[in-house]
């Protein structure tokens, strides 16, 4: 048996398939970088989620977007977005009102203090994700993210 993700997580015996150590590995990576980010994002006290929602709102620009399109554009699924969006809410981060077109259908918007937290945390999230590719050469990033999406197209 070879392999860090043996060593990290006390693996005893050899994993039971090529296919299964490497999806092991994308998600205990996916794990450290998640971790590097909430840490980073812990002195704004924003979750990536929290962050993730305020990105796709500030980029929904004046017009705002419906839940469910908001759900559908998160890196990560959130189960229950409503209640994210109220806790962001209650902060004044986010705020929703009723579509004038559609009275059924709740719009919500980045807030101007949801605009301002987000910009104070760009630069130290940006230096995080640096920091956590800093052992890989740009071209093996790249490598990396086409078989990223590769797999997701699968």
């Amino acid at each position: 048996m070879s392999g860090i993700l043996a060593k990290e997580i006390h693996q005893q015996r050899a994993f039971p398939t090529l296919e299964g150590e490497a999806v092991l590995n994308v998600l205990r990576t996916a794990d450290v970088c998640l971790q590097a980010i909430n840490f980073a994002l812990k002195p704004f006290d924003l979750t990536f989620t929290q962050y993730n929602v305020l990105r796709i709102l500030k980029g929904a620009g004046k017009e705002g977007i419906t839940c469910s399109e908001l759900s559908g554009r998160m890196v990560a699924r959130d189960p229950d977005i409503t209640r994210l969006l109220d806790r962001m809410e209650r902060r004044k981060l986010t705020q929703r009102e009723r579509s004038e077109k559609d009275r059924r259908v709740v719009m919500t918007f980045i807030s101007p203090t949801g605009v301002e937290l987000l910009a104070e945390a760009e630069k130290p999230l940006r230096q995080t994700m640096r920091s956590v590719m800093t052992k890989l050469e740009k071209m093996e990033i790249s490598s990396l993210i086409h078989l990223l999406e590769k797999l997701r197209t699968n």
